[in-house]
């Protein structure tokens, strides 16, 4: 009588481990850029990202936190900027929409709302306010004030 209970607890306990297999998760993004200096100062000192290790130690490598365990790589070797469409964009969630404006203003940096107009800023059906600029490569990105 056991024998039976042991198999099916076994058995349980296989398909309970299986629903529980890891999902597959962000590690990280990588950009190709034409100009590393510039790239930098852009998410260093526009978007206020940090950096964090990376193993090449090459000079046209730069590695970003960007959330746990996410990362974003910076890779110097583009030929050339290219045109991207707003779509696709990177998200950056910062306190104040309105104090990385004044960042923005300070180094005469351009943005604009989702809809294309120069300066301005998207507000959501959340309460969400949101701005579009591209970085020197003309990737975008947004930057919004999202509470989660």
């Amino acid at each position: 009588m056991r024998l039976p209970i042991f198999f099916f607890c076994l058995l349980f306990g296989f398909a309970a481990k299986a629903q529980k297999a890891p999902r597959a998760s962000i590690n990280h993004i990588a950009l190709s850029v034409v100009d590393m200096k510039k790239s930098n100062f852009f998410y260093m000192d526009i978007i206020g990202l940090d950096t964090i290790p990376e193993p090449f130690h090459d000079g046209i490598h730069t590695w970003y936190s960007i959330g746990p365990k996410t990362a974003l790589h910076i890779i110097e070797g583009a030929k050339q900027v290219k045109t991207y469409y707003k779509g696709s964009h990177l998200c950056f969630t910062v306190a104040s929409v309105d104090r990385q404006l004044e960042t923005l203003k300070r180094h005469k940096i351009h943005w604009e709302d989702w809809l294309g107009n120069p300066f301005g800023v998207t507000l959501r059906v959340d309460g969400v306010k949101q701005i579009w600029l591209q970085d020197p490569d003309g990737y975008w990105v947004e930057i919004n004030d999202a509470k989660e």
